[in-house]
């Protein structure tokens, strides 16, 4: 499959987000929401006051990310599995492309990402990780977790790192497995 960013087609309703998060999420994914007053750390269940007002849902294939815009929802999708139903792409509509080079627009790398320590002192408060992702926060790893990772979203014709997406590698499976898409050596 081919790396996909796309923007849903029209602002969302708090209950169109709630059902659309719910539909894109596969397990294992995890949600990292955003309210003018807090933030939720990384944690696998939504909570019962969301929607948030900015957020993000990430597994294996996706990243959602959300943001209130009056009482609606903008939603982006940054997908390594090929395009989401719903979505439009944010190159379709550029003109000085072929068909061919927008199919192939986007290629992504994905590396290790690296929590905070629990004990960290430049945020007011200690940030919440799940017990179920390994954060490589120099803990003791465990060896059949999921482990938080990103994903680059680089424009192959300028070679420019467009998005940087959470996303989760998975122990032990052939799915979700880190992977270079779309490139050529």
């Amino acid at each position: 499959m081919s790396p996909f960013v796309g923007v849903c087609q029209d602002l969302l309703t708090g209950t169109e987000l709630i059902e659309l998060v719910q539909q894109q999420a596969t397990a294992p994914s995890y949600y990292f929401l955003r309210w003018s007053h807090q933030v939720s750390g990384i944690v696998e269940k939504l909570p019962d006051d969301f929607p948030s007002s900015e957020g993000q849902m990430f597994n294996c294939d996706r990243e959602l990310r959300w943001k209130r815009q009056n009482d609606r929802y903008s939603v982006l999708v940054l997908s390594n599995t090929g395009e989401v139903t719903g979505f439009k792409s944010i190159i379709k509509d550029r003109d000085d492309l072929r068909e061919s080079e927008k199919e192939s627009y986007w290629k992504t790398e994905q590396r290790p990402a690296y929590g905070y320590p629990t004990n960290e002192t430049r945020f007011p408060r200690s940030l919440i990780y799940p017990k179920s992702l390994d954060v490589r926060n120099n803990q003791p790893s465990q060896k059949n977790q999921p482990k938080l990772a990103q994903r680059y979203f680089i424009a192959q014709p300028t070679a420019t790192v467009h998005f940087v997406a959470l996303t989760v590698e998975m122990p032990n499976s052939d799915s979700c497995q880190p992977v270079l898409t779309g490139l050529s050596f």
